[in-house]
């Protein structure tokens, strides 16, 4: 585990505590369950794991309103159960990262309390306070849903508080210089105990100027920087992942020189993907990546399907987003914010083949690849939940009491286990689609194995071919002479399509997932058909020069 570019060969596995397993059977998943399944986690391949918030919470935002940033929440353990989680990750070979959220904390946290007490307290420059509410009117509001303003009123502090969130969410002020050391003592304190990083929450709003939108301002780089200079001196091979929901040119700013983050989420390809499939049309999802900057070399996006949040749609114009909720999203149930609060299985209307083509595209596009724990299976969720609860129900283990998550009364889960007909635990768990060969989960399985395989994948140049038929995406990935082609159906009936493979003439393409040769590349087109949302990935591999029948034998489908 020495490789400082590990992230980009990683599959990572996106999981809250609080849902996966619980071990002391309270009904909330603690680090004690945790531990419990990290030998699923090895057997399934994924080798970082992404933890969201398990600090001590009010949650009123499900952790993401911290009370402490140096502690457990009580319900998942203590500091001994998460070095021990930590170690047993470690020794199966995964790194873990969690969320950090260093935008704001809860209205609880101790400093808040202190801060609002006097103005002459020594916490209250940690928060950003005013006697008006009509600074900064040019910042937009982002959750629209519920705020109606930035600033909100304590009578307490009497004075106006400064929050991008929800209002129970007060902004910390990182024009103060210890709050920026305290943050920094804070990381240094998770990275001593072995943590392998931190996916950062919110860091486009760390600062406020006057006469701007207040995000992506240069102090905020600025102190990006000096984090990234401390863990490089004194951590290396931590990494920092960045939550930036932006336009990719907007989000290239936070890779730096090499020296600000090293991983950052691509949110605008994300709701493409979808378009694409949904269209049937590889325009969008190219579109996409003509309009991504280059990053540096030691550097990398991070693509995934779905995650603990909705499927945002701020980067979709309006034509787009009208077509993504009428395609997806029909009920205003299934609505939150700007986006769509549903797991992966159901958008897709648990069809099989379109869920393993869009995780082959994420697996094979640019970038490390997340997925959310429960979609290896198709858990299904539950949007009477409220919120973003529906999409964070408990992980269905097998076919028992609560899922096998949990060995409680069913009442006092923390939220009640998935039980329909289609969804159900009963249905779709762990348990049965390991004991069944041709499960989602067994096809997840095989899919990290044969990504992990080629480095090509996470470190690769990207090309894409263009045919002229719309329906077929088509790309290669290049790494150190190593030549992938890749080529995906996004449409519901089979095509054909006609590649423009003549720079690799001589060339014999070999099916990765099942080791078939076809036909050699000559300078004519190379015609493939492909089944209804089928796709082939190949390695182009050098024809032996004693052997002039290789790859002849082979037929195209």
């Amino acid at each position: 585990m020495t490789d400082p570019l590990w992230f980009k060969d990683a599959v990572f596995y996106e999981l809250h505590v609080k849902a996966f397993h619980d071990g002391n059977g309270d009904g909330i998943g603690d680090f004690r369950g945790l531990i419990e399944k990290l030998d699923y986690l090895e057997w399934l391949g994924v080798n970082c794991l992404w933890l969201l918030p398990f600090f001590p919470s009010p949650l009123r935002d499900d952790g993401y309103d911290v009370a402490n940033y140096v502690s457990i929440a009580p319900d998942y353990g203590s500091l001994e159960d998460f070095r021990e989680f930590l170690d047993e990750a470690h020794r199966r070979g995964m790194r873990v990262i969690v969320d950090l959220v260093l935008n704001h904390t809860s209205d609880q946290h101790p400093w808040f309390q202190e801060a609002r007490s006097s103005p002459q307290s020594a916490k209250r420059d940690y928060y950003v306070w005013s006697d008006t509410d009509k600074r900064y009117q040019k910042a937009r509001i982002i959750f629209i849903d519920t705020e109606k303003s930035n600033w909100t009123w304590d009578p307490v502090a009497q004075a106006y508080y400064w929050h991008r969130f929800f209002s129970h969410q007060p902004d910390l002020n990182y024009d103060n210089p210890i709050l920026q050391q305290a943050m920094m003592d804070i990381m240094s304190f998770w990275l001593d105990q072995g943590l392998d990083g931190f996916r950062c929450d919110a860091v486009p709003y760390l600062f406020e100027r006057e006469g701007t939108i207040c995000e992506n301002l240069p102090e905020t780089h600025a102190y990006l920087k000096k984090i990234r200079k401390r863990i490089d001196e004194a951590y290396q091979g931590r990494i920092l992942l960045a939550e930036a929901n932006q336009w990719p040119a907007d989000v290239r700013p936070y890779f730096g020189e090499g020296d600000e983050f090293h991983m950052a989420f691509h949110f605008p390809l994300m709701p493409r993907l979808f378009l694409g499939v949904r269209s049937e049309d590889w325009h969008p999802i190219v579109d996409m990546f003509t309009h991504t900057p280059p990053i540096p070399d030691n550097c990398q996006w991070c693509l995934f399907l779905r995650n603990h949040d909705e499927l945002t749609l701020e980067m979709c114009a309006g034509e787009e987003r009208d077509y993504m909720y009428y395609a997806y999203a029909r009920d205003p149930l299934m609505r939150r914010n700007i986006g769509i609060a549903r797991r992966l299985a159901p958008l897709l209307d648990n069809d099989r083949r379109k869920i393993e083509l869009l995780n082959s595209l994420v697996f094979t596009l640019p970038g490390s690849p997340i997925i959310y724990y429960g979609d290896e299976i198709g858990m299904g969720d539950n949007v009477h939940l409220g919120d973003r609860n529906g999409v964070r129900t408990p992980m269905q283990w097998s076919a028992d009491r609560n899922g096998g998550f949990s060995k409680t009364d069913p009442s006092k889960l923390y939220l009640p286990a998935i039980s329909d007909s289609v969804y159900g635990f009963n249905v779709t768990n762990v348990e049965s689609q390991r004991q069944s060969p041709h499960s989602l989960l067994h096809w997840m399985r095989q899919m990290i194995a044969r990504r992990k395989q080629q480095p090509a994948f996470g470190r690769g140049a990207l090309t894409f071919l263009r045919p002229k038929n719309d329906r077929v995406l088509a790309h290669i990935r290049a790494h150190e002479g190593n030549l992938l082609l890749l080529v995906h159906n996004l449409a519901g009936s089979a095509q054909s399509v006609d590649l423009d493979l003549g720079p690799f003439e001589g060339r014999v393409p070999v099916e990765l997932l099942g080791g078939s040769r076809f036909p050699m590349i000559s300078k004519h087109p190379y015609v493939l058909s492909l089944a209804p949302y089928g796709f082939y990935w190949f390695n182009l591999e050098q024809k032996p020069s004693d052997d002039p029948s290789y790859g002849m034998e082979g037929s195209v489908l």
